[in-house]
């Protein structure tokens, strides 16, 4: 073949849906203190359409974060989310939680968390809900078990906010997409890019992020993609994935 045919045959990357709409078929959810799979509280539910997070059977949240992870990993892509905030956040909930969420990226399998772990060794793209009055940007990236190189140099703490700043209020639906290409991972809100960082690499100082360093190889090349239940009520619709 020339080097035309050769690109012929290569397939156009097309948007293919992670979410079937009517139910978690494909996802798996990991809530810190029960097993791998086991939908405390009913915590994650498809209907209408839409992938709820939900904690009206918890009495009170009591750090039981999870999240609900699709059930392939993924090395080059263009993720694209739709989200919402909705309702009060539950009882109990870090002094953080007040429209907090995320999508994790780059996860550690969801079989190798631990009972009581938190959260994942990963990426995330951090979902924040305005108030009504002050500004909340959105699309920060959290580095868990691993750290980035940001504006040339590596990110100083856990969190870094986006470059541009975006905050949206109410119960608007969202839509957030995480690009990542050949070690390159860019935040986008709404269509526009908000932050671009580089070079994802397990962090030595990390314990649990260490463990996944083989033979000194720590660049992050892949992982799963995780939606968070981090304590108040989200809705999700339209998880779309693009493989390059």
């Amino acid at each position: 073949f020339n080097n035309n045919e050769m690109a012929a045959r290569k397939p156009i990357p097309k948007w293919v849906s992670l979410f079937n709409g009517k139910n978690l078929e494909g996802w798996q959810m990991k809530i810190s203190g029960y097993p791998l799979g086991e939908n405390f509280g009913n915590t994650f539910r498809a209907e209408d359409g839409i992938l709820s997070v939900r904690y009206n059977a918890y009495d009170s949240f009591r750090n039981r974060f999870g999240a609900i992870y699709y059930n392939k990993a993924f090395t080059n892509y263009r993720l694209k989310v739709e989200y919402r905030f909705v309702g009060e956040t539950t009882v109990g909930a870090p002094s953080w939680g007040f429209r907090d969420g995320g999508i994790q990226y780059h996860c550690q399998s969801p079989a190798s968390l631990g009972m009581n772990q938190s959260f994942p060794v990963c990426l995330e793209y951090n979902l924040h809900g305005g108030n009504g009055k002050d500004e909340r940007p959105v699309g920060e990236i959290c580095c868990s078990g691993m750290y980035a190189t940001v504006n040339g140099k590596r990110n100083p703490s856990y969190c870094t906010p986006a470059t541009v700043k975006r905050t949206f209020h109410g119960d608007q639906w969202v839509t957030a997409e995480i690009e990542v290409r050949d070690g390159t991972v860019k935040h986008f809100v709404n269509g526009e890019e908000i932050l671009q960082f580089a070079d994802p690499r397990y962090d030595t100082a990390h314990t649990i992020g260490k463990t996944f360093i083989v033979n000194g190889e720590d660049k992050v090349r892949s992982g799963y993609i995780s939606l968070q239940s981090n304590s108040h009520p989200m809705d999700f619709r339209k998880i779309e994935i693009m493989e390059y």
